[in-house]
């Protein structure tokens, strides 16, 4: 059963995750409105693969600018500092698989149900703390 949940802004939806994987992977959707940008980030424990479906996605990996297309896909390697925006004004969707399983863990302890609802911070940061996530910036900066 999937699961979607509020962040930052984005929808992310649960499709698989370390019950289903074994632990190996998490399989998100995410959905990201016009103008949503993550902060600037970095997984200490896991990479991350986003796929392009609908519309496009602006992505900073290190120092390196890319913009994904539908079809399109980019490669964030453990530990290497990224954001992820929706910078045109459409909306994106994509596809991430973050390998080892972790990623779909914060989302379902930090997410909301209800999109006007703000996460709590101090549970957001705990929790990435715990699965080895590092936040490096507010959403706006790079990295």
């Amino acid at each position: 059963m999937t699961q979607s949940f509020w962040l930052f802004g984005s929808r992310l939806t649960i499709v698989a995750d370390r019950t289903t994987t074994d632990g190996k992977y998490d399989l998100i959707e995410g959905y990201f409105p016009p103008g949503t940008q993550t902060p600037p980030h970095r997984h200490t424990r896991y990479s991350e693969q986003l796929y392009v479906l609908e519309g496009e996605f602006t992505v900073w990996v290190g120092k390196n600018k890319v913009v994904l297309g539908v079809g399109e896909s980019a490669f964030i390697p453990m530990g290497t500092p990224h954001v992820v925006a929706a910078l045109s004004d459409q909306p994106a969707r994509g596809l991430v698989v973050a390998s080892p399983s972790a990623f779909a863990q914060l989302i379902e302890a930090t997410g909301t149900l209800n999109e006007n609802e703000e996460a709590d911070l101090a549970l957001f940061m705990r929790v990435s703390n715990e699965i080895g996530d590092e936040t490096l910036g507010v959403p706006g900066d790079l990295p």
